[in-house]
């Protein structure tokens, strides 16, 4: 559980104060509580690459299917409810004086009770955070090996993706072994800058571009059960894109709070300056692009542009370095899910050799399901869609009027039932798109390629 600042003039028993101290002296070690001195501007950059994820390069992809009404209304829509969901879990951080929320499944269980909050929040979240580690691992080796051919141009000799997913793997089992969030705030701040950067190259090189010839902005299917699965798959697609609140509790939890300065204060500022990079990123990226390639578009607008080289070979490396920090701000969470079960239930002594075999096990087993399934993230469409859309659309809300219970029809209450119908639809109805797109795909999927 969070901790909080000992108030100095409370006294206690010595029994109770031995059993504070060793807690404390856990909570000092775990990831999350291990630092409280982050600024607001770490909540900024962190939440930036947290969301901005790769999966911003497939939104012109994603309006393809869905067609301009459609589709920018589902992008703004899903801005606004989940700017809305996230401002709803950093004001939860702190719904009880005196105590910090610091974990998603504490305040799971806060909302729901102790053991069906840890059985509603962590199996999705779990989902979420191994599986996003698992997919950026693929990412940033399918980010290399482009890199690595179009430098090459065809001179050198063909490497496999297997190779590229290791190389990658490899900078996670030096950079995993840093302690706690703070520690990797230089490091999510490059990936901040790179999703930015990528970002803008994707949508500035779509206008230099221009238009192709004979442009075709009829959504991509042709049949009209071709259309309806499109869309829910699409759906699925956006959601994906707006996976941030996973970690949202995990990076408040390092930012200082007292009854004068609570936390949700600098927290706030840092998620508004996030969100305003989120649509600097994700609008021009899937209506440029959707307007320059119309349904022409591949799922990867880097790829469709493919010139020129240089810029195109920059822009991949900008997605490695990006990812390195995502895949590094998801970790961070399981590490501490993992360390607290081996500490506090399995009684380990907390230490350096338990955290690089811990560590080190689990980015072992992210590559190893990354090298076998180099086709992952056709599958995370179908889990994900099962525990995107309520850890990040539809969660908080529950928790909300569980909590807070605001009265019958009153607008906070009208509010998070319309988050949570349009959440349950979105949860419903994308894991069916991405199940066809995986049947439809199954035909190319290749293991170790």
């Amino acid at each position: 559980m969070g901790t909080q600042a000992e108030d100095q003039n409370y006294t206690a028993s010595p029994a109770k104060d031995e059993r504070t101290a060793e807690q404390k002296k856990i909570d000092d070690w775990l990831p999350v509580t291990s630092s409280r001195n982050a600024k607001w501007w770490y909540s900024a950059f962190h939440n930036v690459t947290a969301m901005v994820g790769a999966g911003v390069l497939s939104l012109p992809y994603a309006m393809s299917e869905l067609g301009w009404g459609p589709g920018i209304a589902v992008l703004v829509i899903s801005w606004v409810v989940t700017l809305y969901t996230l401002w709803q879990m950093v004001e939860m951080h702190e719904c009880e004086p005196g105590r910090r929320f610091d974990r998603y499944h504490e305040l799971g269980q806060h909302a729901f009770g102790e053991k069906l909050g840890l059985w509603i929040v962590v199996p999705q979240q779990l989902v979420v955070e191994v599986g996003v580690n698992i997919v950026y691992m693929v990412t940033g080796g399918r980010s290399l090996k482009k890199f690595h051919d179009v430098i090459c141009d065809g001179k050198c000799k063909d490497i496999k993706l297997t190779f590229f997913i290791m190389i990658f793997a490899s900078v996670h089992f030096v950079l995993s072994q840093l302690p706690n969030l703070n520690s990797i705030s230089g490091i999510s701040l490059a990936a901040a800058v790179m999703s930015l950067s990528y970002s803008t190259i994707a949508w500035g090189a779509s206008v230099d571009k221009g238009r192709v010839a004979n442009v075709d902005y009829s959504v991509r299917a042709s049949t009209t059960p071709g259309k309806v699965f499109d869309f829910f798959a699409a759906l699925g697609d956006v959601a994906f894109a707006y996976a941030g609140h996973n970690v949202v509790l995990e990076i408040q939890a390092t930012i200082p709070s007292t009854p004068e300065k609570p936390s949700k204060k600098p927290m706030w500022k840092g998620v508004i300056v996030a969100y305003i990079v989120v649509a600097l990123c994700y609008f021009p990226v899937a209506l440029i692009g959707y307007w320059a390639f119309g349904n022409s578009v591949d799922d990867n607008i880097l790829v469709t542009l493919n010139k020129p080289k240089w810029l195109i070979a920059m822009a991949n490396m900008m997605v490695v370095i990006h990812v390195i920090g995502s895949y590094q701000i998801y970790a961070m969470p399981v590490f501490d899910m993992i360390e607290t079960v081996l500490v506090k239930k399995l009684k380990f002594p907390p230490g350096l050799t338990l955290r690089l075999i811990a560590r080190s096990t689990y980015v072992a087993f992210t590559m190893f399901i990354g090298i076998t399934f180099p086709f992952f993230g056709g599958l995370l469409g179908f889990f994900g869609g099962f525990a995107f859309a309520p850890t990040t659309y539809f969660l908080p809300c529950i928790m909300w009027l569980a909590i807070y219970k605001p009265k019958r029809f009153s607008l906070s209450w009208c509010c998070n039932w319309v988050c949570i119908i349009l959440g349950v639809c979105l949860m419903v109805l994308a894991p069916i798109g991405a199940l066809r797109q995986i049947v439809l795909n199954a035909k190319n999927y290749t293991f170790y390629s």
